[in-house]
């Protein structure tokens, strides 16, 4: 059973990618986690990008950049706080305590975001520490794990179709690419 008790600490979590999927996130933290959603947030001052490559899936995978013309439209989740240490796992995050720095893949930002009318403060998002210089293609089933997120939490058509269409443009350059080196 995964309903949080009265007492159970929790902490706000803003997904943006593939964590967006209820069905992907309880793969890596053992439990339902549909019970936690809150339901669909905007993250206003930033921009989605592919600008980290994952070793595990061999493809670029999401990263919000600020910039304030933008939105990035995702999940907000309730978690309980025991789950914290899985998903920070997820999200290779890892801190280097004599340089004082997060040296992982991933490092928590504190963010705020609405949802439902409502603004969400103290939230928890990670963020890309080295940015590939420019952004790398998601693979098939990255690309179809973030759309049934995205989809399945209800975030709203036009992103849904802003973020399908972003994803394919990069897979086409990619393509384009690769046939034009085997040329």
């Amino acid at each position: 059973m995964n309903k949080l008790t009265s007492t159970e600490k929790k902490f706000y979590y803003f997904a943006y990618g593939s964590c967006m999927c209820p069905v992907d996130l309880k793969r890596t933290l053992g439990e339902n986690t549909h019970h936690y959603v809150i339901g669909p947030a905007k993250l206003k001052g930033y921009r989605i990008g592919f600008y980290r490559y994952s070793e595990k899936r061999n493809c670029g995978a999401l990263d919000v950049v600020k910039d304030p013309n933008s939105n990035v439209e995702g999940v907000l989740y309730n978690l309980p706080l025991r789950l914290r240490p899985r998903l920070d796992e997820r999200e290779t995050v890892k801190f280097d305590f004599i340089k004082q720095i997060h040296c992982g893949g991933y490092r928590p930002e504190i963010v705020e975001v609405y949802s439902q009318g409502k603004l969400y403060s103290g939230v928890c998002t990670y963020i890309v520490i080295d940015k590939l210089p420019q952004e790398l293609a998601p693979n098939d089933w990255y690309f179809n794990v973030v759309l049934r997120g995205a989809i399945t939490c209800g975030l709203s058509e036009e992103y849904c179709w802003k973020l399908f269409e972003h994803m394919y443009h990069l897979q086409h350059q990619k393509r384009q690419q690769y046939f034009l080196s085997a040329a």
